[in-house]
């Protein structure tokens, strides 16, 4: 909880509208995204970050800004 009293998530999804299956996510993150059945991306273990990455670091990776902090 923060000093305000709003829980802070480090969770991600991904913007199927926008992501354009560069593929940089999965292949920096793969154990946070696999591409689908189309090489776009979709996030593992419910878009929890791993403690080893920051959500800033991850919502950079990809051109489309298709990955958003949830």
């Amino acid at each position: 909880m923060t000093s305000i009293g709003v829980e802070m998530t480090n969770k991600v999804s991904v913007d199927q509208d926008f992501c354009q299956a560069h593929g940089r996510c999965y292949a920096m993150f793969p154990d946070l995204f696999e591409p689908d059945d189309e090489g776009r991306a979709q996030v593992k273990n419910d878009g929890a970050v791993p403690e080893s990455n920051t959500v800033d670091e991850i919502l950079a990776v990809c051109p489309e800004a298709a990955i958003t902090s949830v």
